[in-house]
């Protein structure tokens, strides 16, 4: 290293034991890693709402959830969907709605200041559809005005445009079970409107902007007529179907995929189908979603959206090894060995697109075998691999299997989506029903780029899976230097990702992509020699790279910059501010939002990345000094 990173070795050793300490602390007796996934207060607003929809809304739990979600509410009355965002509509009225039911008088003052915003901004006739979903569902919006989603839609094959194959698993999974719901249109009043949230405009649908969206308002009309009249033995055959579909992927914690959406209206569904509370499928749901619940008993209770277990405790174990943790040591050996029992055995919904293909994999969460994911399967193997476990016959296999499996993941253009293969049909983001988040699994820079980094890791960067991963990701690069990030905000994630894949797989530092993702890099460095980048970035260009520092995407520069054989100032800069903004307790304060669930829509801090990231920037930077 070069002179003046010399200078704060010393300084950043100390930081990184420290902050190694903080981590290993938070870990279960078990052996895994949890930090809370926190979103935005939808969550908390439609769990209230699936409770009064099933009867079984509580009033102590309803005022410390109204607690949290006015917590949550900001100076000029609004809601936003991350830390500092803007405020917006159908979060803010979700909200509003909440509140209302918990008891809050319209005419208070953060109620008052919510409605106003609200009706500012065209009325609750602007909110997404699934706001409006949730208020035909309580008698608040007219189930005419929600776009189609017949029931039939089970009943398409696979290779039938718009089938339930073309979403992406995460829709998927909302679509069926929403299919039902529409069918029933069930409406059940709350003795209470929602008169003030309207705008001054009467409600308009939304005009389509392609050739391809007006083919499908047009088809929502001819649906709309049928649903009117649908055809009784096929309706029939249809919901029947979609309860089937429905109860079989109920995982073993009682939820649906492991996240909020389908989970929710799965339970909405089957309990329009005729399951009663004490029915164990719904029991079982009723109780997981409990599980998913941070209450206080006292004062506030919060929903979080999906936990991550599998995602932190790999990235755990990374973190602490490249900090210098023996392969033996006890934290290391517990978080493996809990890894190996959470491999995915079993076929899942990824076996329509390939069906020959052998089981293998990790996925997100403690219970979601039906989904396993590319990018939890890359970053377990990355850890096992580092581990010494005395039973290696076992992590040998677990790894082979995974490797096996994420190579046959990969897509025709030689990327991977996270949880699908070729899920590319973009037709099904047209659908007037689908106007909130993305709904398909398309291959994205930094799930390639992980699967990259691991088939190096085993040896495997001059196969050709691996080279043709390579060709795509240096194809995915943005004229600027950077890549997109999928599932991290954003651009600063994605070439985070992206350069130390690219030199594992044998990619040369002075190759001209990352020279120029170096350049970038540099080029949007904070003056405080941080990195930040705004979830805005998402929907406006000049957002792109720009933000305030956090801990996590300073650390994600971090990675790239070391990957690239950085010594610079930047380098010093950045390790610099690592070290001047620790906490004395050894992690990093990151109110901001720098996960990402549906780009331009949802969002996600997740509470271990102002750990484990920087753990790993710091370990890898000092790396030469240990060596």
């Amino acid at each position: 290293m070069s002179s003046p990173i010399t200078e704060v070795k010393s300084q950043a050793a100390v930081a990184l034991e420290l902050a190694c300490g903080h981590l290993l602390s938070l870990q279960h007796a078990d052996g895994w890693w949890k930090g809370e996934l926190q979103t935005n207060v939808t969550m908390d607003a439609e769990d209230m709402l699936l409770r009064q929809f099933l009867g079984i809304r509580r009033a102590d739990q309803t005022q410390r959830s109204a607690a949290h979600i006015r917590s949550q509410q900001r100076a000029d009355g609004t809601w936003a969907n991350f830390h500092d965002g803007p405020g917006d509509l159908s979060t803010t009225a979700e909200a509003y709605w909440a509140l209302k039911l918990a008891g809050d008088d319209p005419q208070q003052p953060h109620m008052r200041a919510a409605a106003e915003f609200i009706r500012d901004e065209g009325g609750v006739e602007q909110a997404r559809v699934f706001t409006h979903l949730w208020m035909a569902l309580f008698g608040l919006w007219p189930w005419e005005r929600v776009p189609a989603l017949p029931a039939e839609i089970v009943l398409l094959p696979s290779w039938v445009p718009l089938n339930v194959y073309d979403f992406a698993c995460w829709a998927r999974q909302t679509i069926v079970a929403l299919a039902v719901v529409t069918a029933y249109r069930p409406v059940r009043p709350l003795g209470f409107d929602l008169h003030e949230l309207h705008g001054p405009e009467p409600y308009q649908r939304r005009e389509p902007r392609t050739r391809s969206a007006r083919w499908l308002a047009r088809l929502d009309g001819v649906v709309k007529a049928y649903e009117r009249r649908p055809i009784s033995p096929l309706r029939r055959l249809a919901l029947a179907r979609a309860e089937r579909w429905i109860v079989r992927r109920q995982e073993a914690d009682g939820s649906w995929g492991g996240i909020q959406p389908p989970w929710v209206y799965s339970l909405i569904a089957l309990s329009l189908r005729g399951y009663t509370l004490d029915h164990p499928v719904m029991r079982n749901g009723i109780a997981g979603i409990d599980g998913f619940m941070i209450d206080d008993g006292q004062r506030e209770r919060r929903l979080e959206a999906c936990q991550s277990p599998v995602w932190d405790t790999a990235l755990s174990l990374i973190a602490l090894t490249d900090a210098g943790l023996p392969a033996d040591h006890d934290a290391i050996m517990r978080g493996a060995r809990w890894l190996l029992k959470e491999e995915v055995r079993v076929r899942g919904d990824w076996a329509v697109a390939r069906p020959r293909l052998e089981p293998g994999g990790w996925a997100f969460e403690f219970a979601n075998d039906n989904y396993p994911d590319v990018d939890d399967t890359a970053e377990v193997v990355l850890a096992l691999a580092r581990t010494e476990l005395p039973e290696q016959e076992l992590v040998r296999g677990a790894i082979d299997r995974a490797a096996r499996w994420v190579e046959g993941m990969q897509s025709r253009g030689g990327g991977w989506g996270a949880f699908d293969a070729e899920n590319t049909r973009s037709l099904v983001r047209q659908l007037p029903f689908l106007d909130f988040g993305e709904v398909i699994d398309e291959p994205s820079a930094d799930v390639t780029a992980h699967a990259i980094e691991m088939l190096a890791a085993l040896g495997l960067a001059d196969s050709d899976t691996t080279k043709a991963a390579v060709r795509w990701l240096l194809a995915e690069q943005e004229p600027g230097g950077s890549w997109f990030g999928r599932w991290g905000v954003n651009h600063v994630y994605g070439t985070g990702a992206a350069i130390p894949a690219l030199i594992a797989a044998g990619v040369e530092p002075s190759h001209p992509a990352v020279r120029r993702a170096v350049r970038w890099l540099t080029d949007h460095q904070n003056d405080d020699g941080g990195w930040g980048e705004d979830p805005r970035s998402y929907d406006d260009p000049a957002w792109i790279g720009l933000g305030p520092s956090t801990a996590s995407q300073t650390a994600w520069a971090l990675l790239a910059l070391h990957a690239a054989g950085e010594r610079s100032s930047a380098l010093e800069g950045a390790l610099r501010w690592l070290i001047a903004n620790q906490r004395p307790d050894g992690t990093w304060d990151e109110p901001q939002y720098t996960g990402t669930g549906f780009p331009c829509d949802y969002y996600i801090n997740y509470h271990l990345y102002r750990l484990t990231f920087p753990i790993m920037a710091l370990g890898r930077c000092l790396e030469d000094q240990r060596g």
